[in-house]
């Protein structure tokens, strides 16, 4: 294959960036609602200072994105025995100030895994909380904002759409 001088060009098509991300997500203690783990970014160059998943990265070359989002859990908040469940997937690409091109990100839930969330990149994460799902942190990631409220009602389309 030829080298690209341009991620978005390859024989006149454009690069997708696929990403995996986990949502932990835990019965709330003090109530009946539900509870997800958050991290507040930093020292990233994208929306620092927003709270997102806990757990997010890109898919790596020759690998799938369950393997891509059990990695980036044990990478990012040291668990391991992630029991993923697909959530849905989202094409997006970039509007205001998010200066992305095209994307797809795969959501996946977790409701179990093993060892204690910590954060193991402080120089990316801020903080890192539990948060009920009807109070949640501000501002949040737009998308996963959207991908949040989907948990929250219970339900998504296996596919949305976003900045389009």
């Amino acid at each position: 294959m030829p080298e690209l001088t341009d991620a978005r060009d390859l024989g006149g098509r454009f690069v997708v960036v696929p990403a995996a991300y986990v949502f932990l997500v835990r019965p709330d203690p003090t109530s009946r609602g539900r509870e997800v783990l958050l991290q507040l970014r930093r020292g990233t160059g994208f929306m620092d200072g927003h709270w997102a998943a806990a757990v997010a990265g890109h898919v790596e070359r020759g690998e799938t994105v369950f393997a891509a989002a059990c990695r980036e859990a044990a990478e990012e908040i040291g668990v391991t025995e992630v029991d993923l469940v697909p959530w849905c997937t989202m094409q997006r690409t970039g509007t205001g100030e998010d200066p992305l091109d095209e994307r797809v990100d795969y959501f996946f839930l977790a409701m179990s895994w093993t060892g204690t969330p910590q954060v193991r990149e402080p120089c990316k994460t801020a903080d890192l909380r539990w948060f009920h799902l009807d109070t949640l942190p501000r501002p949040v990631v737009p998308h996963e904002l959207r991908v949040l409220e989907s948990v929250r009602a219970g339900s998504s389309p296996p596919i949305v759409t976003h900045g389009f």
